[in-house]
C-alpha cells in the first residue's frame, strides 16, 4: 500500500487490482451520514477510539473509493479481498484515516 498524504490519497490492492481512496468532502459529508454525526470533528472523535467493526470499515473504504471517483456499491465493496484479509482492510482504512486527518491519537499542533 502507498500513501500520498500531501494529497490525502491512498493506493490500496483490492481483488488483486490497485485502487485510488480519498475521503473528499463529498465523502466526508457520506460518512457523516452514515455515521449519523453532525460534523467532522465527531467524525474525527468516533474514529480516534480505534475501535471500528467490520460494517465501519466497510462504510470508510466505500466512501474512499466513491470519493476518488469509483462507482461501486456497497455490496460490490463487501465482496471485494484485501490483501493481507481483516489485516489488510484494517491497514487500508488506518491509512485512510491519517491522509485525511492526520494521527487522530496526538493533540493538533498550536501555531504560535
Amino acid at each position: 500500500m502507498i500513501i500520498n498524504r500531501h494529497r490525502g490519497e491512498v493506493l490500496a490492492r483490492l481483488d488483486g487490482k490497485e485502487f485510488r481512496l480519498c475521503l473528499t468532502l463529498g465523502a466526508l459529508a457520506e460518512l457523516e451520514a452514515a455515521f449519523a454525526v453532525d460534523d467532522i470533528a465527531t467524525l474525527a472523535e468516533r474514529f480516534s477510539t480505534g475501535r471500528l467493526s467490520s460494517s465501519d470499515m466497510l462504510k470508510l473504504i466505500a466512501a474512499g473509493l466513491r470519493g476518488a471517483g469509483h462507482s461501486l456499491s456497497n455490496d460490490e465493496i463487501a465482496a471485494m479481498q484485501a490483501d493481507g484479509g481483516a489485516t489488510g482492510y484494517a491497514r487500508i482504512v488506518g491509512e485512510l484515516l491519517t491522509a485525511t486527518f492526520g494521527n487522530l491519537e496526538e493533540p493538533a499542533a498550536q501555531d504560535g
